[in-house]
C-alpha cells in the first residue's frame, strides 16, 4: 500500500514539551516530614536544605547543578539528542523531509548525496525513497541541472578538464549518462583555451628552472587538472617557444 504523505507549510512545528504526571512536586511541603515553617513553592532534597530560593533560578539557567538536584538535561528528560533532525517528530517521513530541506538551503545536492545523508542519520529506506521522489517531482532534487552548473562553474574557477570533472561528479553520485552530457558541453577548442590560460599564469614563476623542469611543472599542473598528455605537451611547448626556449626534443612524452 503507498502511503500519501501531506507536506505542511511549515516544515517544523514545534511540539509540546514533557508533561507532568500530576502528582506532588517532589519533596514538596505537602509531602511527609516537610519541615516547619516551609515556605509555599520551595522544595528541599535530601535534608540538604537546597532548593530553588532566591538567585536558583539564575544557576539553573547557567546550568550549574546542585548535588542531588534534579536533572534538567535532555537526555534524562528523554528528548532526541538531535532535535533538528528529528524536527519535534517522530514521523521518518518528516523527519527526512526536514533534513532534505536544511541540506539543500544554499547549496545544491545530488539526490545520492541526500540519500546517504538521510541513511547516515537511520532514516528507513521506504521514508527515504517517499521524499526524495517527491522533491524530485517538484524540482528540488536535478541531477541534470546540478552537473550542468558543476562543469561550468568548475571550469571557470579552478580551470578543470573534462576528465577531472567527470572524476568529481562520478564521488557525486551523478549518473553516466548525465555526466557525459555535461562534461560534452564543454568543446575541446574551449578546453585547450583553458590549459593555454593556465599555463600563462605559471609560466612566470618558472623562469629560472632550466627547460626540463619547468615542462615538467607546467605539464604536470595541467595533467593534475584533468588535460590530457597530449594537449599539456602541446601547450607547453608552445608556451616556452613564445618565450625564446629551444624546445627540440620536447616530443617526447612527460
Amino acid at each position: 500500500m503507498t502511503r500519501r504523505t501531506e507536506w505542511p507549510d511549515d516544515p517544523m512545528e514545534p511540539g509540546a514539551g514533557p508533561e507532568s504526571d500530576g502528582g506532588p512536586p517532589e519533596g514538596s511541603a505537602s509531602g511527609p516530614g516537610a519541615g516547619r515553617g516551609a515556605r509555599p513553592g520551595r522544595r528541599s532534597y535530601g535534608g540538604t536544605g537546597a532548593g530553588f530560593g532566591e538567585g536558583a533560578g539564575r544557576r539553573a539557567r547557567s546550568g550549574t547543578r546542585s548535588s542531588g538536584s534534579p536533572s534538567s538535561s535532555r537526555a534524562e528528560r528523554g528528548e532526541p539528542r538531535d532535535q533538528r533532525d528529528q524536527g519535534e517528530s517522530r514521523d521518518p517521513v518528516e523527519q527526512a523531509r526536514n533534513i532534505c530541506l536544511r541540506l539543500l538551503t544554499g547549496t545544491p545536492r545530488t539526490r545520492k548525496q541526500l540519500a546517504d545523508a538521510l541513511r547516515k542519520r537511520e532514516i528507513p529506506d521506504e521514508a527515504a525513497e517517499e521524499v526524495l521522489a517527491r522533491f524530485e517531482d517538484v524540482g528540488l532534487i536535478d541531477d541534470a541541472a546540478f552537473a550542468g552548473a558543476w562543469v561550468e562553474s568548475r571550469h571557470h574557477g579552478r580551470g578543470l578538464a573534462r576528465r577531472a570533472l567527470a572524476r568529481e561528479l562520478r564521488t557525486k553520485g551523478v549518473d553516466p549518462s548525465v555526466i557525459d552530457d555535461a562534461v560534452g558541453r564543454l568543446d575541446a577548442d574551449r578546453e585547450e583555451e583553458t590549459a593555454r590560460e593556465l599555463v600563462a599564469r605559471k609560466l612566470r614563476s618558472t623562469r629560472g628552472l632550466d627547460r626540463d623542469k619547468r615542462l615538467r611543472r607546467l605539464a604536470g599542473m595541467l595533467a593534475r587538472k584533468g588535460y590530457g598528455e597530449g594537449m599539456a605537451l602541446r601547450v607547453v611547448r608552445q608556451a616556452l617557444e613564445e618565450e625564446g626556449e629551444d624546445t627540440e626534443g620536447l616530443d617526447e612524452p612527460f
